[in-house]
């Protein structure tokens, strides 16, 4: 990526916004930050503080802006408070973008937005590409409202959305995992056996990054390579710390605990979702196993 190149990056707080920044600021990539919070560095912009929209002009001359805001969906249970609170903080700061790329018009920069796996919900025994319908979920339905406040920016936008995987890293799919893998008390989450996307965070930027090099539009799977279990996820981490996994989850236990919503969107889904666009596209992963992905995201026990 050029040296004078300028990307905007909305959602920078979180544990992608971050790295991504970091990515693009150590190849001299001018990054401008919208924040939620009075402008305390030159690289700030505040936006959505008041009823005020984006003002266009804050995107002049960037060559892309990434919408990576939303409310963590690791917070349980989903109450019907949280699940607006899921839904709207990401439409919202979705829209402002939007509409801002729309009236910018041909001088506009491609608009990169965020979007989930969530998005085809549970589908077992299919492969599942960006192709594929929507799935029917509370998140299937989250993803599809997000996406088409994405594509609102109209039909002259350059807009891509990333249907991103669980991050293999310790503040992503691992946090709520590390602690019982550690306590000896990991196991099979349901009957194990179900499929789960899954993304290193280093590939996740990686292929952010390649989504803007190359231009691309449209939804993009950002996912793993290769199919990967729960028990594959699970085993490896308890491999990696040198730990047993042999307790097992109840199903039924899990929705009394996380709610039925968050079980089925999260840890019992069965989906085998591919990166068809990206590796069309020429990307090559760095992590191209789920193993691959647990051994960089957590040091080996001794």
């Amino acid at each position: 990526m050029p040296e004078s190149r300028k990307v905007i990056v909305a959602g920078a707080s979180g544990l992608i916004g971050e790295a991504l920044i970091a990515s693009l600021r150590s190849d001299g990539v001018e990054v401008v930050r919208l924040v939620r919070h009075t402008a305390q560095a030159p690289d700030e912009v505040e936006w959505l503080t008041d009823a005020v929209p984006l003002d266009p002009r804050v995107l002049e001359g960037a060559d892309a802006v990434v919408g990576l805001n939303g409310a963590t969906i690791g917070k349980f249970p989903w109450t019907r408070r949280y699940k607006s609170t899921l839904l709207w903080s990401r439409i919202m700061p979705t829209r402002a973008l939007a509409r801002a790329v729309r009236e910018l018009g041909s001088d506009a920069p491609q608009f990169v937005s965020s979007s989930a796996v969530g998005w085809y919900g549970s589908a077992p025994g299919e492969v599942l590409t960006e192709q594929s319908p929507r799935g029917d979920s509370f998140l299937a339905d989250l993803c599809g409202e997000w996406e088409s406040a994405a594509y609102a920016a109209g039909d002259a936008a350059r807009v891509a959305t990333l249907r991103t995987a669980p991050i293999v890293h310790r503040d992503g799919v691992l946090k709520p995992l590390l602690l019982l893998t550690r306590l000896g008390v990991s196991g099979p989450i349901g009957r194990g056996s179900q499929v789960w996307p899954w993304i290193s965070l280093e590939d996740e930027v990686r292929a952010i990054r390649h989504v803007i090099d190359e231009r691309l539009t449209g939804p993009v799977n950002l996912t793993g390579p290769t199919r990967a279990t729960a028990n594959d996820l699970g085993f490896a981490l308890a491999v990696r710390m040198n730990r047993p996994f042999l307790v097992r989850a109840p199903v039924w236990g899990m929705k009394l605990a996380l709610g039925s919503d968050a079980t089925e969107a999260l840890l019992t889904v069965d989906a085998h979702i591919v990166p068809e666009v990206l590796t069309a596209s020429g990307f090559e992963f760095r992590h191209k196993t789920v193993q691959d992905a647990v051994a960089a995201a957590v040091p080996a026990a001794d």
